[in-house]
């Protein structure tokens, strides 16, 4: 299993928004759908919803390598619909 990271910008985040950081995780490791990051090549967006806050939609940016999964960023996305 690929070690997790969270960036600086990403803790800040998850206490700001009050984020569960295994929200964060289940969606990192198996979302319910990915996108790429517009405009960033490297980046990717997973969603997943999150049972606990009545099915929300969580949002999570981050970049993988080999080892790791870096999130740069979490937030929930009232937006967020999966595209067909």
């Amino acid at each position: 299993m690929k070690h997790l990271v969270l960036t600086v910008h990403a803790q800040a985040r998850l206490r700001e928004r009050q984020l569960d950081p295994k929200w964060v995780e289940d969606t990192v490791r198996t979302p319910d759908w990915t996108e790429p990051e517009p405009g960033d090549d490297i980046l990717e967006r997973r969603f997943r919803a999150i049972p606990q806050v009545d099915g929300r939609i969580l949002r999570v940016v981050c970049t993988e390598t080999d080892t790791t999964i870096r999130v740069i960023s979490a937030m929930f996305d009232r937006d967020a619909r999966r595209k067909s």
